[in-house]
C-alpha cells in the first residue's frame, strides 16, 4: 500500500523533474544572441562574402537568423577607434559570443569585456598577439582559426619566382604597424638570398603613398616584383594595389582570393570562407554550453592558389603548365 507522505514525495519530484524540464526548456527556446565585427566596411563585397558564409553555415547547424538567433553586425577595416567603438557597443548588447574577424577586433573586444566569448578567423599569431594562451588549450575567453603561419612568405616568393624567373628584386607591401606582417617580412627577407632575389618593404597605410611608391620601385627594377602580406591595409587598399601593379607590369602574388578575383594574378593562403563556415562550428558548440577555453585554436585545413590568366596575358606572362595544373582554380 502507498502511504499519503509516498505519494507527497513522489508528486513533490515530478514536480521537480517538471519544473526542470520547463526551465530547459525556455532556455532552449530563448533567442540567443551573437556579435560580429569584420575587419572590412561595409561596401567591402569580400566582407559580405565571408559574412553569408558565416550566417549560411549556421544555418546549415539549425540556427536561423531571426527565428532563434540574432545576429548583430559592425565593421570596422584599418580604423582602430572605430573598431573599439563598434567592439563595445556590441559588448553593451550583451551576446552570448562573438565573432571577431581579425586579430585588432579580438582585442577590442577582450578589453572591453573579459568574460564575454570569442571565435575568431583570420589572426595569424594569437600567441604571439597575447590574445591566447596556446594554441592547444587557448585558457581564456578567446579562440578560433588562424589564417597562417609566418613561413608562408617563403612560399610566396617561391611561387612568384616561379611565375616569374628573371625577378631579381621584390617589394613587400606591409602594414609595418601589425606585427603579423613584419613576421611575414621577416620570412620573406630570410628566404631571399636563395631565390637570389633582392627585397623591398613598402607600406600600405596610406594609398596615395603606396601607389608612389609603387611606382619609384618599378622605375628602379626592370625586373622586379610584388609580394602583397596579409592584412586588414593590404585588402583595403588592392585596388591600388592591382592597378599599379598592371600599369608598371609587375608580376605580384596576393594572400587572398578576392585579391584575384579584383584583377590580381595569382594567389596563395588559407581558403577564408571555410574559416568563417568553421568559425560557425564553434560558436555552435559555444550557444550549447562549451568554453572557448577549451576549444583549441585550429591552423587551416585547405589553402588555395588561384592564378588569374587574364591578368597573365595582360602582363605577357606564360604561366608554367605545372603551375595551371597545381591551382585550385583559374581566373579566365
Amino acid at each position: 500500500m502507498i502511504r499519503r507522505r509516498d505519494i507527497i514525495t513522489l508528486l513533490g519530484g515530478s514536480a521537480a523533474v517538471a519544473l526542470a524540464l520547463a526551465a530547459r526548456a525556455q532556455q532552449a527556446s530563448r533567442m540567443r544572441r551573437v556579435g560580429v565585427l569584420l575587419d572590412f566596411t561595409s561596401d567591402d563585397p569580400e566582407g559580405q562574402v565571408r559574412l553569408a558564409a558565416f550566417l549560411q553555415a549556421l544555418g546549415q547547424l539549425g540556427w536561423i537568423a531571426g527565428r532563434d538567433i540574432r545576429i548583430d553586425i559592425r565593421w570596422g577595416a584599418t580604423d582602430l577607434d572605430l573598431v573599439r567603438k563598434n567592439a563595445a557597443e556590441l559588448v553593451a548588447l550583451q551576446p552570448d559570443v562573438a565573432l571577431a574577424g581579425g586579430a585588432t577586433s579580438v582585442r577590442s573586444f577582450q578589453q572591453a569585456s573579459k568574460n564575454l566569448p570569442i571565435v575568431f578567423a583570420g589572426v595569424t599569431d594569437p600567441v604571439g598577439a597575447g590574445l591566447v594562451a596556446s594554441l592547444p588549450r587557448p585558457g581564456g575567453n578567446a579562440t578560433g582559426f588562424i589564417n597562417f603561419e609566418y613561413s608562408i612568405g617563403t612560399k610566396w616568393l617561391e611561387l612568384l619566382k616561379e611565375i616569374a624567373p628573371s625577378m631579381t628584386r621584390a617589394a613587400v607591401i606591409r602594414d609595418a604597424a601589425m606585427a603579423s606582417t613584419i613576421g611575414q617580412f621577416a620570412a620573406i627577407q630570410s628566404a631571399a638570398p636563395a631565390q637570389g632575389v633582392e627585397i623591398r618593404p613598402i607600406e600600405a597605410q596610406d594609398a596615395h603613398r603606396l601607389d608612389a611608391s609603387i611606382e619609384i620601385f618599378a622605375r628602379g627594377t626592370p625586373s622586379g616584383g610584388l609580394i602583397v602580406a596579409g592584412s586588414p591595409s593590404t585588402s583595403r587598399h588592392r585596388q591600388t594595389i592591382i592597378a599599379s601593379a598592371a600599369r608598371h607590369r609587375l608580376p605580384a602574388i596576393y594572400p587572398a582570393r578576392h585579391f584575384v578575383a579584383d584583377g590580381g594574378l595569382m594567389s596563395y593562403g588559407a581558403d577564408y570562407l571555410d574559416q568563417l563556415r568553421q568559425a560557425a562550428g564553434y560558436v555552435d558548440r559555444i550557444l550549447k554550453g562549451e568554453q572557448p577555453a577549451n576549444l583549441p585554436v585550429q591552423a587551416p585545413t585547405r589553402y588555395e592558389l588561384v592564378l588569374n590568366q587574364k591578368t597573365a596575358k595582360a602582363l605577357r606572362i606564360a604561366i608554367p603548365p605545372n603551375l595551371l595544373a597545381r591551382a585550385d582554380e583559374v581566373i579566365e
